[in-house]
């Protein structure tokens, strides 16, 4: 099939990749969001996808609204038979899903109906899913709700970030999204409609919601730190600055602590919560980098009784 492929972070290269050195597909282009500014100097830098797509070759559209006449005059001209999408980042109107004959298939790191929306391997991680997954699904107006043609499983460890879990679903879902155009080329493949039960939402995490509760159970702490972890970034107050956390581990042996009240040994940290305390491997104050908690808790002086989380940020 003659594709045209929309995607734009990093974890939607892998899928590009595999479409790609499939040689039995042609990618004639790929959409994907306008250059945005990056880097200490904020200069327009293109996505990765871009950068990608430039490499092999390949045309790449960049319209400001997929809505725009000249992307969607653009768009029928190449003709697409399918159009594989994966982490775009902005919504299709009926007027551009109406252009590929077979329409727009998407990739989504769930396993639909659970966790519709913008972040649904970070919310996987924060609810305590065991298994996840990613799902090929034709795209309809609604949200992430359009028949399914297949889907690949994964196992959620118990240390993952969401970074990490978002890595191996990049891959392997690249596998399922290439054999899902093999089969709808060849006709092999049917999309099934998603059942009505099982459904839940993941609307993208903001860096607000990203705030850290002590007074939650630590298996709670832990899964929030994980699962903002790259971005937003789980956080706290300190003397009345933001800390993030970005690793933390649960004590079940040390329960003494009241919840954000803190403890320092020579080469540990630990804080309380609602249940037992944890240690905090690293954490990244506001404007510095990333350094080992222990580090952090001497450097500061931490007094007895100082508590995480008390007030706001100044």
């Amino acid at each position: 099939m003659k594709l045209v492929f929309a995607g734009t972070p990093e974890v939607a290269v892998p899928a590009l990749d595999a479409l790609i050195a499939s040689g039995r597909h042609e990618v004639a282009a790929v959409v994907t969001r306008p250059d945005a500014p990056a880097g200490r100097g904020r200069r327009l830098v293109a996505s990765p996808v871009a950068q990608r797509a430039e490499e092999a070759g390949i045309e790449v559209l960049k319209p400001v609204r997929p809505r725009d006449e000249e992307f969607l005059g653009r768009l029928r001209e190449i003709a697409p038979d399918c159009c594989p999408v994966v982490a775009y980042g902005a919504l299709l109107p009926k007027v551009a899903l109406d252009v590929p004959a077979r329409g727009w298939v998407n990739l989504h790191f769930s396993l639909l109906p659970a966790w519709r929306g913008a972040a649904p391997v970070q919310h996987s991680i924060m609810a305590g899913d065991q298994t996840t997954g990613a799902s090929t699904f034709l795209i309809e107006e609604g949200l992430d709700s359009g028949p399914v043609y297949g889907v690949v499983t994964e196992d959620v460890r118990h240390t993952d970030t969401s970074g990490d879990l978002l890595t191996r679903l990049a891959f392997a879902g690249a596998g399922l999204l290439a054999a899902t155009m093999d089969g709808i080329e060849d006709g092999t493949l049917q999309a099934v409609p998603q059942p009505a039960d099982g459904v839940s939402l993941a609307p993208k995490i903001t860096v607000e919601d990203a705030r850290l509760d002590f007074a939650a159970p630590a298996l709670r702490v832990d899964r929030m730190v994980r699962g903002c972890t790259p971005a937003p970034g789980a956080w706290t107050v300190f003397r009345g600055e933001r800390l993030k956390v970005v690793q933390a581990l649960p004590v079940p042996e040390r329960s003494e602590l009241a919840p954000g009240e803190l403890a320092v040994a020579k080469n540990n940290v630990w804080a309380g919560t609602g249940s037992h305390a944890v240690e905090l491997l690293w954490v990244q104050p506001q404007g510095k980098k990333p350094m080992r908690g222990a580090d952090w808790a001497r450097g500061v002086r931490i007094a007895p009784g100082e508590r995480l989380g008390a007030g706001d940020v100044g």
